[in-house]
């Protein structure tokens, strides 16, 4: 009777699990589409297959909801920054398959590029409620440190590059060209997103990172 009362509870609790988690996945899609404001509880629990109240049961309100959205979103790219397994012998190859990673994971999650859109427009304020976001950056900046710490050891970056710094800079060059891709396409007069374009732009930041961190020895 006892095992069989465990069990019962074994499946309750897996099935629970499985309901946060298709309200969590849903939430993602729609938020990403119509952002924090324009994001309603109804859609999410019609697209989760579930009910409004199981939302407000598991994650307690929207706001609440949107908060673990973007925690996710960040666990997951660090999750996929951790499979990287870079080799700081080769700082300079290590240095550029960051870049590349960078560059490729905005480029093929436009949820993620969406979603940190929509929460700067709002200033941040539902990242700050946050307790986990800081430990999530803390391991992106800690993957990135021995790289250059190792370059820096071995004469080939420059000793005044900062960790947060060259991270900013990486960033950046990936993210705003996939968050303006629309409006830049539209203002230059041309389809930023061909192969032949992300191609082009992704050598051109590799190269502008290297060129920025590596210590210039044609002198």
């Amino acid at each position: 009777m006892k095992a069989n009362a465990q069990s019962g509870l074994g499946v309750r609790a897996q099935q629970a699990q499985q309901t946060r988690q298709k309200i969590l996945k849903a939430a993602i899609k729609v938020f990403a589409k119509s952002g924090f404001a324009g994001g309603r509880v109804d859609s999410i629990s019609k697209l989760a297959k579930s009910h409004d109240r199981m939302i407000y049961y598991y994650f307690g309100s929207k706001e609440k909801l949107f908060v673990e959205v973007l925690e996710t979103l960040y666990e997951q790219f660090n999750e996929a920054e951790r499979r990287l397994q870079l080799d700081t012998s080769d700082p300079v190859a290590a240095l550029s398959r960051i870049v590349d990673f960078t560059w490729r994971y905005y480029l093929t999650h436009p949820e993620f590029v969406a979603l940190l859109g929509s929460e700067n427009l709002h200033r941040g304020i539902h990242v700050k409620k946050s307790v986990n976001v800081k430990s999530m950056s803390d391991a992106t900046l800690s993957m990135l440190q021995p790289v250059l710490e190792a370059g820096q050891a071995q004469g080939l970056f420059r000793e005044d590059i900062s960790v947060r710094n060259l991270y900013l800079m990486i960033a950046s060059l990936g993210y705003f060209y996939n968050s303006n891709r629309y409006t830049l396409s539209s203002f230059l007069g041309e389809n930023l997103m061909t192969d032949d374009a992300l191609v082009d732009w992704q050598a051109f930041i590799t190269d502008a990172v290297l060129r920025k961190v590596c210590i210039d020895t044609s002198a």
